[in-house]
């Protein structure tokens, strides 16, 4: 597994790097070598937050956590994409390497007959989506209190694009490349 540090607001000892990666190191076992592992420490009013990233297999799973202790907060993040993946086990199978959920001696927590979550879709709508600009699209968002709204952009040749309020306040957008 390749690590990536990222440190906002915040400088921090090599043995918090060393730390995290010996943890995040036991989700290797659900990857192939060339996984990605990215890892943001940041400081927020006396919180540590850390936000991990693992890219193995195209599928991305992404945890951020917030505790008054650094190590406590990388602990919590890989608990969450650990749980992320023995939720998701049956569908991820195919995915994630052959033997990554066999089980091992260390691992006495985990039941293996968690009931899955079905993904069944149980509303479907049709829109037309009107073009417009980028602002004008925050602009509707924000007069329907959504968090999100798609539109055709105006500005990338209409195609299809979504607006979305991020966790910070900001806007974010995600526009088609094709």
């Amino acid at each position: 597994m390749k690590f990536q540090f990222s440190e906002k607001k915040v400088k921090l000892p090599q043995n918090v790097h060393a730390y995290a990666e010996k943890k995040v190191m036991k989700l290797a076992r659900f990857f192939e070598e060339d996984a990605e592992a990215l890892i943001v420490f940041s400081v927020e009013k006396n919180r540590n937050n850390v936000e991990l990233t693992v890219h193995g297999a195209g599928t991305w799973f992404r945890a951020r956590e917030s505790t008054s202790d650094m190590f406590a907060s990388i602990d919590a993040a890989v608990g969450t994409i650990e749980g992320q993946i023995r939720k998701n086990k049956t569908r991820l199978a195919r995915r994630l390497r052959q033997d990554a959920f066999t089980r091992t001696a260390e691992e006495t927590s985990f039941t293996p007959d968690e009931k899955e979550e079905d993904l069944r879709i149980v509303r479907i709508k049709q829109f037309y989506f009107k073009p417009m600009t980028r602002e004008e699209a925050v602009l509707q968002m924000n007069l329907l209190e959504h968090n999100f709204f798609a539109f055709r952009d105006i500005d990338n040749g209409e195609s299809f694009a979504v607006v979305y309020r991020r966790h910070d306040g900001d806007y974010g957008l995600i526009d088609d490349i094709g």
